[in-house]
């Protein structure tokens, strides 16, 4: 066996240590990710998205206070729906939602009002005074008397502490609406 020089020996060493490949600090990384979490959870509560409903285009309003969490009753062209689950369609007759009142659709709302209150019946202190919340989204296409039957139906089982979306719109610099 031949001696190696120094040289040799360091190139040997040196080759050994490139073909081990590098190694990833994941400790930067954890750091990095860590951060992120954190950014993402204190900012979501900035934006309050009721439901992604492209087909509705809310009525424009300056109010100030911002939508809770609670029952949303939808009103999209014919269709009603509850909680997004559909109650109310157009049915092939041609009876939709009309500029007259409909006891069959406030029956059908009242039932499905009824059954959403059932199935949390203990109140908190606000609710008992004000009544259950329920936010309506409705098209600004959407005509009075059908929003006057769902807040009627609302009303009566319960449903009081009434909201309705709209898109809130940019003041004026000059104090004005």
């Amino acid at each position: 066996m031949m001696k190696q020089s120094a040289r040799s020996r360091r190139l040997v060493k040196h080759h050994k240590r490139l073909k081990a490949g590098s190694k990833i600090n994941l400790v930067a990384l954890m750091d990095i990710f860590t951060i992120l979490v954190f950014f993402l959870i204190v900012n979501q509560s900035e934006v309050r998205v009721l439901q992604n409903i492209e087909k509705i285009s809310l009525p424009v309003s300056v109010a100030d206070t911002l939508p809770v969490e609670n029952l949303v009753i939808s009103v999209i062209a014919d269709t009603v729906l509850v909680q997004e689950r559909a109650i109310w369609q157009k049915s092939e007759n041609g009876q939709g939602l009309t500029e007259q009142e409909n006891p069959e659709f406030i029956q059908t709302l009242t039932t499905e009002l009824t059954y959403q209150a059932s199935k949390r019946t203990e109140l908190t202190e606000t609710e008992q005074q004000n009544g259950r919340a329920v936010t309506i989204i409705g098209d600004a296409a959407t005509p009075y008397v059908v929003l006057k039957q769902i807040m009627a139906a609302c009303a009566a089982t319960g449903y009081r502490d009434i909201s309705l979306a709209v898109e809130q719109q940019a003041k004026q610099a000059n104090g004005e609406g």
